[in-house]
């Protein structure tokens, strides 16, 4: 019985459940890491054409092909880390 009021507990954000999965830094991190996904998909947008019987090659420059690919990128690689960082812990004397 004792078994399963401990489990309650944690459950209920007891003693062991006081810790949040993620913390203010690793939110700072993931909103950082959102901006500049937004960031890479601003740079993708454009480049169309106003007639559309004529061929722009607006939509085939570095900005979008290269630079944006590599923004979006990094912005998942900011989420990833913001998301599997662990807290440091705290040192108890």
């Amino acid at each position: 019985m004792a078994k399963k009021d401990s489990k309650m507990a944690v459950a209920s954000g007891g003693k062991n459940g006081d810790k949040m999965a993620v913390t203010a830094g690793g939110l700072k991190l993931m909103i950082a890491g959102l901006l500049v996904m937004a960031a890479g998909f601003i740079l993708l947008a454009g480049g169309g054409s106003d007639d559309p019987q004529v061929f722009s090659y607006a939509m085939f420059n570095f900005r979008r092909l290269v630079a944006a690919p590599i923004v979006i990128v990094a912005g998942i690689v900011v989420m990833v880390v913001a998301i599997m960082r662990r807290p440091r812990q705290k040192k108890e004397e």
